[in-house]
């Protein structure tokens, strides 16, 4: 069992108004962790405001109260007045770097104090107070051992938006990051009522036709190099255009090239917009893609990481990508 920090316990005792946050593009342990949260915190006593930087995207809006996320920073600054000085605090989840809080992040950090809990490998320090576990599967393990350290109850709602959580960023409980504690952790939720079966129902075949459209045209660009340990595949803003897709309609996907027997390192390049570029990256055994996407100014976990560039193309970006993976293998 991990020990959550005094003064961050003491801070959420304290405060009658929480406000939490998460990065933008939300995965399943962003939003499960956030939503979790924010239902055990309630059944404290404590008024909650759950910010997001956009809507729950559909691959998620089964999530328990999902539909009680605000977009609105006008909102959250009046929650924020409304809660008088001293009584209100921020909660930043699973969040590794203030810049992915997205463009209202100069507001948020304004709102103190501003706690951090996170539990990725390159996480770059901000906020007043930081809980950082690295070695946590995931920032809903996290939560849920604050819950115990707060004394509060998981509701069967709470207890389904951590095991999504914490099976997502596992990946079902396959990754190198599944321990004995997330395990147990596990079942715990399981008993407080969470179906598995129902989760992976929800998770994994929860696909639309748009998405199933963009899959075939990302999985025919994949190329392999360094003899079959890279896995390589894209997509452009043109694909988007023509599958109907959205942004958040390719996440899981750079799991495709990663799932090829001999390769080591899975690479996905993704246009975001005109003149910025990620790349996703998902290793096997003992290639350490967090310090290769810490090189790129990214972060992550070793096994799962990833990065943006600037005015550049995808293959200015393919080729510079391609070397330091290449080079980090050999």
């Amino acid at each position: 069992m991990k020990t959550v920090p005094e003064q961050i316990l003491n801070i959420v005792n304290a405060a009658s108004h929480i406000i939490l946050v998460t990065h933008v593009h939300p995965d399943g342990d962003a939003l499960g962790s956030l939503l979790g949260l924010a239902d055990i915190l309630e059944s404290q006593g404590k008024k909650v405001f759950r910010y997001l930087e956009e809507p729950v995207s559909h691959l998620y809006d089964f999530l328990p109260d999902c539909d009680l996320a605000e977009t609105d920073m006008t909102a959250l600054e009046r929650f924020a007045e409304a809660a008088g000085e001293g009584n209100v605090a921020t909660i930043s989840l699973d969040c590794g770097d203030c810049d992915r809080l997205g463009e209202a992040k100069k507001d948020l950090l304004a709102v103190s104090p501003f706690v951090v809990i996170d539990h990725h490998h390159g996480h770059r320090a901000f906020g007043d107070l930081l809980w950082l576990e690295s070695d946590c599967s995931s920032t809903g393990e996290m939560v849920y051992e604050l819950a115990q350290a707060m004394g509060a109850e998981v509701s069967k709602k709470a207890a389904f938006s951590l095991y999504v959580a914490i099976s997502t960023d596992t990946g079902s409980f396959r990754y190198e990051n599944t321990n004995a504690r997330t395990l147990r952790i596990a079942a715990d939720l399981v008993e407080s009522g969470v179906r598995p079966e129902e989760v992976a129902d929800k998770v994994y075949d929860n696909y639309t036709l748009e998405r199933l459209r963009l899959m075939e045209m990302v999985l025919a660009t994949l190329q392999i190099f360094a003899e079959g340990q890279i896995g390589l595949i894209h997509v452009s803003a043109e694909m988007f255009e023509r599958s109907g897709a959205t942004s958040g309609d390719v996440e899981g996907f750079v799991n495709y090239p990663r799932a090829l027997r001999s390769v080591r390192v899975a690479v996905f390049i993704k246009e975001v917009n005109k003149g910025m570029i990620s790349v996703s990256l998902r290793a096997k055994g003992d290639c350490d893609v967090a310090a290769i996407a810490a090189s790129f100014g990214g972060g992550g976990h070793r096994n799962a990481a990833g990065f943006r560039f600037v005015d550049k193309s995808m293959e200015d970006v393919q080729k510079e990508v391609l070397e330091a993976l290449e080079k980090a293998l050999a």
